[in-house]
């Protein structure tokens, strides 16, 4: 008997090795791990990605006290981080603050400086943090950048468009609209107007995010609509449009502005 399980102990080992159940002393034997079904899924996210804010920077509006500066400073950097974009448009911005943002967050940025009264205007409480105007800040390095006025503007504030290209070969573009309705004939819809030739002739994938103080489309033909229009504060007037693939828009409630976020995903052209 004893001689038989002599004969049976290699064959006994050469068993249970193939099985895996022998193990070298201090190794613990590796059971898969099945993610749970909420956690993020970074390789399901479309390849392209973009946050808007409308931040009230100026100091001058009345939006401003609902900012508790610099806790909107502070609010934008969260968003960017936790969303992860790969372009990031600020309407009513200033141009320390947004420098600010691209330093904490390490994107890269280009500002259109707002004309006011025929000057730039600097913003106030706090003083220092530069003059007024709107931003594009991209996760890639920004190749090219132009920006211009409409031909009209109402009141005493210069309206600008800003485009930037960045190194994949994708514009990013914010404008923030004057404030005189859209009906036919105002400058808001001038304005809209010449924003949808400026977005049709960019000849590369282009996202569009901003505050166009409308409800009735800029877009260019050919290029995608998506409004805030489910936001619970001022709804309808921040729009998105582009001709990257598969948008999708998700809305999140700010906190120290008077405008919630957005954010847009989608799928770059092959």
């Amino acid at each position: 008997m004893i001689a038989l399980l002599v004969r049976l102990r290699p064959l006994m080992l050469g068993c249970l090795l193939a099985a895996g159940l022998l193990l070298s002393p201090g190794v613990a034997m590796a059971s898969p791990v099945t993610p749970p079904e909420d956690a993020p899924s970074q390789e399901a996210r479309p390849p392209y990605s973009l946050l808007h804010m409308n931040v009230c920077l100026s100091g001058y509006a009345g939006c401003y006290a609902k900012t508790q500066y610099p806790k909107i400073v502070d609010e934008v950097v969260e968003r960017i981080q936790a969303n992860d974009v790969n372009a990031v448009t600020l309407n009513e911005a200033c141009s320390g603050d947004v420098a600010e943002i691209a330093a904490r967050t390490g994107y890269h940025y280009r500002f259109a400086t707002v004309i006011y009264r025929g000057a730039p205007l600097d913003c106030r409480t706090p003083g220092g943090r530069g003059v007024f105007g709107n931003a594009v800040l991209t996760k890639e390095a920004i190749r090219a950048s132009e920006d211009a006025p409409f031909s009209v503007f109402s009141g005493v504030e210069q309206r600008r468009w800003l485009c930037v290209t960045t190194a994949r070969r994708v514009d990013v573009c914010t404008t923030h609209l004057s404030t005189d309705g859209e009906a036919p004939g105002t400058t808001n819809s001038i304005q809209c107007a010449e924003l949808a030739q400026v977005l049709a002739s960019r000849g590369r994938p282009t996202i569009f995010a901003g505050d166009v103080n409308r409800r009735g489309s800029c877009a260019p033909q050919n290029h995608w609509t998506l409004t805030d229009a489910e936001a619970t504060q001022a709804p309808g007037i921040q729009h998105a449009y582009g001709n990257l693939t598969s948008p999708a828009l998700e809305i999140e409630p700010a906190t120290y502005t008077d405008h919630d976020a957005l954010v847009i995903r989608a799928g770059l052209p092959k």
